[in-house]
């Protein structure tokens, strides 16, 4: 029978294969080298909040890299700030990161954006 490849040939014919390499773009980062935003508007992280998405990094990992740019002393993180707390929390010694060009302006205005949404 024509258009049935999968069937009879257990699960895995029919379920394509799990791909688990980074998305294109993003980069694999030591959290040692990544330093918080000194423009982000958000002055307090809740302590609860930051545990429960530890846990969910230690099950899941990090699903949405970090956003960072570079800098003299390694890199500065742009959006995501919250998940590089809690996958530090989480003892994750490396965390996908997009790596972009942005000047002090954009990542002001990065920073303020991403907090509103």
């Amino acid at each position: 029978m024509a258009g049935k490849k999968g069937l009879g040939r257990g699960l895995q014919a029919l379920i394509p294969e799990y791909r688990t390499e980074e998305p294109q773009g993003v980069e694999t980062i030591n959290i040692a080298y990544i330093h918080p935003n000194q423009y982000q508007p958000r002055k307090q992280f809740d302590e609860d909040s930051l545990k429960e998405l530890s846990e969910s990094i230690k099950q899941h990992g990090v699903i949405q890299p970090i956003i960072v740019r570079k800098v003299d002393s390694g890199y500065q993180i742009v959006a995501g700030e919250r998940r590089w707390r809690a996958a530090k929390i989480a003892g994750l010694s490396e965390i996908p990161a997009i790596v972009k060009d942005f000047d002090d302006l954009q990542v002001m205005e990065i920073a303020l954006i991403e907090n509103l949404q």
